[in-house]
C-alpha cells in the first residue's frame, strides 16, 4: 500500500502528469521536455527525479544526456493517463510541440549524416530489395511475438515493421544520430507507447538475461569486429526457445564495400554462422536466401534451454 500511495502522490501534480503523458508516448531528454513544456531545467529535473524515484519513469543514460520514458511494468501510469481527456488543450499542445521537436531532431540528424557522407539507409545505398527482405523477415515470424530486441536498429524501420506483432519492442544502437532518426520515426507513427530505443554497445547490452522472445540483427554483423561475441550477447538476452534472426550479406566479391562502407566482413556463409551460433547456445534453423544485386541471407536460430557447452558428452 505504501508504494501505491507514494506513486499516487508523485503523479498528483499538473506538471508531472504532463510529463507522464509525454513520456508514455516516447523517450525524451530534459532539454526536449523543457522545450515542450516551456519550463526551466531545474524545475523539471526535480519533477523527473520524483517520478523516477516513485517508479513511474525510468532514466536511460545516453552519453552526456539521459532520456526518460514510462517503464513497461508501470501499469498505473497508463491507468491514470486513460482518465485524462484526450482533447485537453494543454495536453494536445504538448503533443503538437513534441511532434515538431521530433521532426526537427530528425532533420538535424539526417543533415549530419549527409554532410559526412554516411549511408544511413544501407539497403538503399547497396541497391538491396528492401520489400523482399522485409517480407522474408515477417514470414519467418509468428503473428504474435512478445518482447522484441532489435540490435543495431539504425533508423528504427524494423521496429516499425514489427510493432503490430510485438507486445513491446526495444531498439539499441551505438549512434546517437541514428537514435534521433529512430525516435522521430516512432513518434511520427504513434509507436512510442510500446516501442523504444536506447544507446548501447552490442557487445555489452545493458539488459538482463532471458528478457526477450525475439532478437534481430539486420545488416549489423558485417560491421562487427567480433561476430561471435556479438551473437553470444544477443543469445544471452533471449529466453529459452527464443528466436534469433540474423539478416546479412552472403559471401560476395565486392572488396570495395569494405573501404567505401566500412564493412569488416565480405559476407557470411552458413558454416561460419552456424559455427558461432552453437557456442552461443543457439540451434540454427534452415536459412533463406533473398536474391538481388548482392545476395542476402536470413539465418534463424532458436535459443537452447541448456547451452551447448553445458550438455553432457554422448557416449557409445
Amino acid at each position: 500500500m505504501d508504494e501505491l500511495l507514494a506513486q499516487l502522490r508523485a503523479a498528483a501534480e499538473p506538471t508531472r502528469l504532463r510529463l507522464l503523458a509525454l513520456c508514455a508516448r516516447g523517450a525524451f531528454c530534459v532539454s526536449d521536455l523543457c522545450a515542450v513544456l516551456g519550463q526551466s531545467q531545474p524545475r523539471l529535473s526535480r519533477h523527473l527525479k520524483l517520478l523516477v524515484e516513485a517508479g513511474l519513469l525510468e532514466r536511460l543514460p545516453e552519453g552526456a544526456n539521459a532520456y526518460f520514458q514510462v517503464p513497461a511494468a508501470a501499469g498505473l501510469v497508463h491507468q491514470l493517463l486513460a482518465r485524462l481527456p484526450e482533447e485537453d488543450p494543454l495536453l494536445a499542445a504538448d503533443r503538437r510541440q513534441a511532434a515538431r521537436l521530433a521532426a526537427e531532431r530528425a532533420r538535424i540528424a539526417s543533415d549530419a549524416f549527409r554532410r559526412h557522407g554516411a549511408d544511413w539507409d544501407e539497403m538503399r545505398a547497396l541497391g538491396l530489395p528492401a520489400e523482399a527482405i522485409e517480407a522474408a523477415l515477417l514470414a519467418a515470424l509468428p503473428e504474435r511475438i512478445g518482447r522484441v530486441l532489435d540490435i543495431g536498429t539504425g533508423t528504427g524501420r524494423l521496429l516499425e515493421l514489427l510493432a503490430p506483432r510485438a507486445e513491446a519492442a526495444l531498439g539499441v544502437d551505438a549512434s546517437r544520430d541514428m537514435l534521433a532518426l529512430a525516435r522521430a520515426r516512432l513518434a511520427e507513427r504513434g509507436l512510442g507507447a510500446h516501442c523504444a530505443v536506447r544507446q548501447a554497445d552490442m557487445y555489452r547490452l545493458p539488459l538482463p538475461d532471458a528478457g526477450f522472445d525475439l532478437a534481430t540483427m539486420q545488416m549489423v554483423l558485417h560491421y562487427a569486429e567480433d561476430p561471435a561475441a556479438a551473437l553470444a550477447e544477443a543469445a544471452r538476452v533471449l529466453r529459452p526457445d527464443g528466436l534469433l534472426l540474423i539478416l546479412d550479406l552472403a559471401p560476395h566479391g565486392r572488396g570495395e564495400l569494405l573501404d567505401r562502407h566500412a564493412h569488416r566482413w565480405p559476407g557470411f556463409d552458413d558454416a561460419g554462422i552456424a559455427g558461432w551460433l552453437g557456442p552461443a547456445g543457439c540451434a540454427p534453423l534452415p536459412p533463406v536466401t533473398i536474391p538481388g544485386p548482392l545476395a542476402v541471407r536470413l539465418w534463424p536460430a532458436r535459443r537452447l534451454a541448456v547451452p551447448v557447452a553445458a550438455l553432457p558428452a554422448l557416449t557409445f
